[in-house]
């Protein structure tokens, strides 16, 4: 390999290194906004026409109560929930923690922990802030136990899901798989929102805000580990530095 083609490859390195805290600043930007955004219109009442339309494009006209479809879609619906619910969530999220202690990576172990545990305690800590009703137009066909804004499930699974996806990515370098494992990651937080919204325990800008949120809050926790890693590596580096510059006779008398 030249040296001409061995810098550029370099370079090449260092753009896309650069480029992931700007898209995970993008990301946690655009998220932020669109969550506020949301929000606002909730609390003014502007968006209830639109959720109350789309709700009921997925209901029966003549009978509110029965989803559309076959009976098995409902029941597809149910399981497809049940990914984003907390049982589920943890469950995944200890086995993943534990594989990560397990080989000794420490730092990914706590990443995870904190990300999703946080995520799930800022989705809390907003359904009581905002205290919204759940949907009264449509029979519910899933269990609830709490407020309707944001959705924890599409909040959880986003946090979840996306925080899983960012400890797989920093094992292959090809951006194939990397767009892969973010795209699997972002259809499962999509079919999750979806689900809660057919099954009636949601409107629709309950399931869009957790989305923002969940994309928010996991591009911030990954661009704070992004940051972390830049800085270790600067610091690694500039002791390498310090080590070559030291000549054979610094080191002797040093003890």
């Amino acid at each position: 390999m030249t040296v001409e083609t061995e810098g550029f490859l370099q370079r090449v390195s260092r753009r896309r290194r650069a480029l992931a805290p700007a898209l995970l600043l993008l990301v946690l930007t655009v998220g932020t906004f669109a969550f506020f955004a949301i929000a606002d219109e909730v609390a003014e009442g502007e968006i209830k026409a639109f959720d109350e339309r789309v709700l009921l494009s997925m209901r029966n006209p003549a009978d509110p109560g029965d989803p559309i479809g076959p009976p098995w879609l409902e029941e597809t619906a149910l399981e497809i929930t049940a990914i984003g619910g907390y049982p589920v969530i943890i469950i995944s999220l200890l086995v993943v923690t534990g594989l990560l202690v397990v080989t000794r990576r420490y730092g990914a172990a706590f990443y995870a922990l904190f990300s999703v545990g946080s995520g799930a305690l800022v989705s809390y800590l907003l359904k009581h802030y905002y205290e919204r009703p759940r949907p009264d137009i449509v029979e519910h066909l899933d269990v609830i136990h709490t407020a309707s804004f944001p959705s924890g499930h599409a909040t959880v699974t986003t946090v979840a899901y996306l925080t899983l996806a960012a400890l797989v990515i920093r094992f292959f370098p090809d951006w194939r798989v990397r767009l892969y494992v973010l795209a699997v990651a972002v259809f499962v937080s999509f079919i999750v929102g979806v689900s809660r919204v057919y099954l009636g325990v949601h409107w629709p800008s309950d399931v869009a805000a957790g989305w923002a949120l969940g994309a928010a809050w996991a591009s911030f926790t990954w661009l704070c580990l992004s940051l972390l890693a830049v800085y270790r590596g600067k610091r690694l580096a500039n002791g390498a530095g310090n080590q070559l510059r030291e000549s054979p006779a610094d080191a002797k008398e040093k003890p």
